[in-house]
């Protein structure tokens, strides 16, 4: 297949929105042959293993309980023959991406192909719903961001912790007096320990080269990453371990966990300023063991994940919660209580329906959780404090680290 011809820019060249013309799905119109928008959606599929049927069969999650119907009309994997099903099947997402009945796309690719898709669906017209870990890397979250202010779709990364905070009168004070700018400074530690899987989702210091099967695209499947010699450990669930597709079990688990920790506490327009970690030196290839890492905000706010598989534990007594009424002041508690409640957040179902995307489950949000992630990995592949500007989203005074914070594709692909 010739690489020329997957490059995003490639595939727009020769379409109606290279020429300058929107690209509108039949579906969202109406008319002769076409779904009304009131009923079934059109959706594609990208990245069939694992998680994808499940990332699928949320693109009609309603807030009424009762799913919109989303019709799979396309499935695209890198493995076709393996996952080939009833439905019209591709190689290339670009030719999902072509076409005009397609309204929704579920992204479930490995993580280094989810900016690319993302941004080239949301330029083709589709809205999206992202496997979780968003992004690969810093940049490419911006980028995402970018692409969903210009093109005017929703997107949404499919994690869903937020919602069950959003509904606890507590979680929803402190998600109001944090974004409100009542608590301005804390000394507050949140601590998450546990579950990250980082054993199970290390990667392999030494992978002999195996020969390529015959039903994979192994260069397309490495995509903007570098083209490795083939080893089955670097596919399937197994491709968290490799720094080349993802960040290990602390980035692919980490966003679920984070979700509601950056709602609840104002964390969506914002990203640590200090890193640091406590872990053995980092493989350059493969993910591995970590103890834990401390993230610190410009606010005060000490951001503890510990994974509780290698090392000694972090010491508990450093530990702090927020006591809420005594961060306030008896001012800030009236002003508290006349402010509104946050709006209700919007599923992805209803989003699409609707077009509304909701503050509360925004692009921008969903790239903060995962850039503590990356940041996080950062820190732990360099053995050292790293150093972040959360506004120009930079390292600062580090090239090295700044290399991991924005990562060379290899071509012909790029943001």
């Amino acid at each position: 297949m010739d690489k020329k011809e997957l490059t995003r820019r490639g595939f727009l060249a020769g379409s109606a929105a290279a020429m300058g013309l929107a690209i509108v799905p039949r579906n969202v119109l109406g008319g002769e042959g076409a779904t009304p928008p009131s009923d079934t959606l059109g959706g594609a599929l990208i990245g069939a293993g694992g998680r994808g049927p499940g990332t699928f069969n949320e693109l009609g999650r309603s807030s009424s309980g009762k799913k919109h119907e989303v019709r799979r009309l396309a499935t695209c994997d890198v493995r076709y023959k393996d996952r080939a099903d009833n439905k019209t099947t591709y190689v290339d997402f670009r030719r999902v991406l072509e076409r005009s009945d397609i309204d929704v796309v579920a992204i479930a690719t490995p993580p280094h192909w989810h900016a690319l898709i993302s941004i080239a669906a949301m330029e083709a017209g589709k809205d999206v719903l992202c496997e979780k870990p968003m992004t690969r890397f810093v940049a490419e979250g911006r980028a995402v961001v970018e692409a969903q202010k210009r093109y005017g779709r929703i997107f949404q990364v499919g994690t869903f912790g937020r919602y069950g905070a959003s509904k606890d009168k507590g979680n929803v004070q402190r998600h109001k007096a944090f974004m409100s700018g009542l608590i301005k400074t804390t000394d507050m530690v949140y601590h998450a320990r546990g579950g990250f899987k980082v054993k199970e989702w290390s990667g392999m210091v030494v992978a002999p080269p195996q020969p390529v099967p015959p039903n994979l695209d192994w260069d397309l499947y490495c995509g903007p990453s570098p083209l490795r010699p083939y080893h089955p450990h670097r596919v399937g669930g197994t491709h968290r371990g490799y720094w080349d597709y993802e960040g290990g079990g602390l980035a692919d688990m980490g966003q679920h966990y984070l979700d509601a920790f950056c709602w609840i506490y104002g964390r969506e327009n914002t990203a640590p300023v200090e890193i640091e970690a406590y872990a053995p030196p980092a493989h350059p290839e493969a993910t591995g063991l970590w103890g834990w890492v401390e993230l610190r905000y410009a606010d005060g706010l000490l951001l503890v994940l510990e994974s509780g598989e290698w090392g000694k534990p972090y010491d508990r007594a450093k530990t702090k919660g927020l006591n809420l009424d005594a961060a306030l002041g008896e001012e800030g508690k009236k002003k508290l209580a006349e402010l509104p409640d946050p709006e209700p957040l919007v599923e992805f179902g209803d989003a699409v329906k609707t077009r509304k995307q909701g503050e509360g489950n925004s692009a921008e949000g969903f790239h903060r959780t995962v850039c503590i992630l990356h940041l996080a990995n950062i820190a732990i592949r360099l053995g050292r404090k790293i150093r972040f500007d959360p506004v120009k989203e930079q390292a600062i005074g580090d090239d090295e680290a700044q290399r991991l914070v924005n990562q060379p594709m290899r071509a012909p692909w790029h943001l």
